[in-house]
């Protein structure tokens, strides 16, 4: 199988090193002297230092539009920001293509952003179109350790191409037709990885974790169902799954966040630290703006959201979420 992988960041040149030793891959990158750095030394030197990548991956760059024409299936492995201008570059492709960035599209006006999936209803509305999600981290699967993903699309063609391309030894990828559900999951636990990162990062102890997590994921499916999602996608791999990834993992941006707004550094102080984008800072405003638009309350995500415009001190929030009324669980 061919597969073009469009964007050479951590994830993009991740799922391309897993590919490669079965497939025919190509891994586009758009600057060219970091294209020429990779095929040169077989290594990611900016995002995946020190991951040695197999001898058979192809590095390109200059023209995507022609790597994408050769291919049976495409990846998109851009950050959101950058997802509708490829679908719409890609809108006439006669071949699957699937995108591996998480998170809600920032809105230029005051209507709120969309989803991976939203967006692809705009710009290309006739693209057979999934995406590929799941608890992971780049840096992990670049190195073959053990992992699991969720192939997501309504069509059956692109979930089976999705499985054949990726799953193997080290890689199990399950399909899974609610694409939206995956989407929302994939999306909201990275607001909810930053209230988990400000909690460990003031000292409050794993009951407040475990606490957080749990009711974070019935925030998440609470506005997934509001969108059309099914729940049961919520306690699989994109929803708990990913979620106690991001929330808890030490290679999370996301969780870095919140960390170091704890310890009192400012949101441009703790953004630039990373060198990587953390989509949860950039979508946690869609996220409550969604949600409020649905009518569904997401007390912690609008928490997040008002620590990272400024109007609470992370210890305000914690106050706030604690003394909210006393209400049933379900």
């Amino acid at each position: 199988m061919k597969i073009a992988v469009l964007g050479a960041g951590a994830w993009g040149t991740a799922m391309a090193a897993s590919a490669a030793p079965r497939h025919d891959v190509t891994l586009w990158a758009r600057d060219a002297s970091q294209a020429e750095a990779i095929a040169a030394s077989h290594e990611n030197q900016r995002y995946l230092p020190g991951v040695q990548l197999p001898s058979t991956l192809r590095i390109a760059h200059g023209d995507a539009s022609a790597v994408a024409a050769q291919a049976d299936v495409v990846i998109v492995a851009t950050p959101m920001a950058a997802l509708r201008e490829w679908l719409g570059a890609l809108a006439d492709s006669p071949v699957p293509v699937a995108w591996l960035c998480k998170g809600f599209e920032m809105s230029a006006s005051h209507a709120a952003g969309l989803l991976p999936h939203e967006v692809c209803a705009q710009v290309a509305p006739g693209l057979k179109a999934g995406a590929l999600s799941g608890p992971s981290f780049a840096l992990e699967v670049a190195r073959g350790q053990p992992t699991a993903l969720v192939a997501a699309s309504s069509h059956a063609e692109v979930r089976n191409l999705l499985v054949d391309a990726f799953h193997s030894p080290a890689l199990r990828v399950y399909a899974n037709e609610d694409l939206v559900g995956v989407e929302v999951g994939g999306a909201v636990k990275n607001v909810l990885a930053i209230a988990t990162g400000l909690c460990d990062g003031l000292g409050l102890g794993l009951n407040a974790r475990a606490a957080l997590i749990t009711r974070g994921l019935a925030e998440m499916t609470r506005l997934g169902q509001a969108l059309g999602a099914r729940a049961d996608t919520f306690m699989g791999l994109s929803g708990l799954g990913d979620l106690v990834l991001t929330a808890t993992g030490d290679l999370s941006r996301n969780r870095k966040v919140g960390l170091l707004l704890a310890q009192g550094r400012t949101l441009k102080e703790a953004v630039d630290s990373l060198g990587h984008v953390a989509e949860g800072v950039y979508c946690a405003r869609t996220v409550a703006q969604r949600a409020h638009g649905l009518g569904v309350d997401m007390p912690i995500s609008e928490a997040v959201v008002a620590l990272l415009d400024g109007r609470m001190k992370p210890a305000e929030a914690v106050k706030v979420l604690m003394q909210r009324d006393a209400r049933d669980e379900t």
